[in-house]
């Protein structure tokens, strides 16, 4: 069974972490709810979500995709070195790495931008390109297995090119 991991954060995008949850559980794929090892984390409307593993745990071998959402969550992650550690390792594994709005804040801090096509939410395109992009503005775009989304409206489009590379 193919297993992803999804990280988590304070303040995360709710459907950007529970529509691919669900979704890649709807096709036979195990997500799994990696976050910075608080343990508990609340979305920026405070609903739950519990930690099924720790980053500090987390081994790039275990997983065939990583899955960034938005909302403020990514500013919280990039700050993790295990986080960006851990999503450069699954990038130079060649491994599926998915990001969606503010989750290419944590792409940019893992450096695995340059010379890469991406999209993001709006607000961080500036950083995005500084980080070395060729930014899209669409609704998914996908450079080998580097797939990146704009925002919760794109979240169908998203999570059929991620479950197509796997």
């Amino acid at each position: 069974m193919k297993k992803a991991a999804i990280l988590i954060e304070d303040m995360y995008q709710v459907l950007e972490v529970w529509y691919p949850y669900l979704r890649l559980r709807e096709d036979g794929i195990k997500p799994v709810l990696v976050g910075t090892g608080k343990g508990a984390y609340k979305s920026k409307e405070g609903y739950p979500a519990e930690e099924e593993v720790a980053i500090q745990k987390a081994k790039a071998d275990d997983f065939d995709a990583v899955i960034i959402p938005g909302g403020f969550a990514p500013d919280f992650l990039r700050r993790h070195s295990e986080v960006n550690n851990f999503v450069r390792e699954m990038y130079n594994k060649g491994k599926v790495v998915a990001a969606i709005c503010h989750g290419g804040w944590v792409l940019i801090s893992a450096g695995i931008l340059k010379g890469k096509k991406a999209t993001s939410f709006s607000a961080i395109k500036d950083d995005m390109i500084n980080a070395g992009a060729i930014f899209q503005d669409q609704e998914v775009v996908a450079d080998g297995k580097l797939i990146t989304s704009r925002n919760p409206s794109d979240l169908t489009a998203f999570c059929v090119e991620i479950i197509k590379r796997l």
